[in-house]
């Protein structure tokens, strides 16, 4: 198959990026199933309803969230109608949602799609993602069940994204970080055929602080006082993310890293 999967959407920028990119890489690329992590895609906090609607109309098979999963209010409502949004599987025992699903892609193939938040420097304590995501795989083995499996794992700390990664190696088809807005170098394929990437990166403009307008991070960082709320970045949008292609085994046999418009250098397959 070929899988696309798209960083956190951030603002209004990251999702004028999607609407604008994301038909024609379909086509393109002729894509088989697309996941896109768009937990900042309303206000750089959260997702809406609206606009969890508007990025599958573009093109994604499912929209992965993060720990500002329901910082929108009506996603609490929304999620327990719209199979095609998963929520982290550790964010809480009592959450709305699914925390992974079974998809049928194109060709009557299956994806499996989870999500699970890292513990290092977060801000707030999530239960064990290597005993949640565990659960996952025995119910749901690879090349059994489905033919690929995609794990979104939203964590601060680079270590801890590498560790989940060589742990998902020969169970999952890809294994992506997002969380920082900032896209890694290490696209590569792990020993027992796992396409990693440590971040994805974001989709929007980076002609800012981490999706942010500058000046009221500069602000803080140099004064140490807050003036403002942070508002997302306007400009053009670069959307960034990672293609990967898998064998009939679900394990990756390429892996290239995405990123097109925008300030960034242009990438794809």
């Amino acid at each position: 198959m070929k899988l696309l999967f798209l960083g956190d959407v951030m603002g209004r920028a990251g999702r004028q990026a999607i609407t604008d990119h994301l038909p024609r890489l379909r086509d393109q690329w002729d894509l088989d199933f697309v996941v896109v992590n768009g937990e900042n895609a309303t206000s750089g906090m959260g997702l809406s309803g609206a606009h969890a609607k508007a990025i599958l109309e573009a093109g994604a098979d499912c929209v992965t969230l993060g720990d500002h999963a329901f910082d929108q209010k009506d996603m609490l409502q929304f999620i327990e109608h719209e199979p095609r949004i998963i929520r982290p599987l550790n964010f809480s025992k009592t959450s709305p949602g699914k925390g992974a699903r079974l998809f049928t892609a194109r060709g009557g193939r299956t994806v499996l799609v989870t999500q699970a938040l890292g513990q290092v420097f977060m801000k707030r304590p999530f239960d064990d993602p290597f005993s949640a995501l565990e659960t996952v795989f025995r119910a749901h083995p690879l090349g059994g069940q489905a033919d690929a499996i995609i794990v979104d794992f939203h964590c601060e700390a680079t270590s801890e994204k590498m560790a989940m990664g060589h742990w998902c190696d020969g169970r999952a088809s890809l294994m992506v970080g997002t969380h920082t807005h900032v896209p890694t170098a290490d696209a590569m394929i792990l020993a027992k055929g796992c396409a990693y990437l440590t971040d994805a990166g974001m989709c929007g403009d980076y002609n800012s602080v981490i999706g942010m307008q500058r000046d009221e991070p500069l602000r803080r960082f140099i004064t140490g006082m807050p003036k403002e709320r942070f508002q997302p970045a306007l400009g053009p949008a670069t959307l960034s993310g990672v293609y990967v292609e898998t064998g009939s085994d679900g394990r990756a046999t390429r892996i290239e890293m995405v990123r097109q418009g925008g300030l960034l250098s242009q990438t794809g397959p």
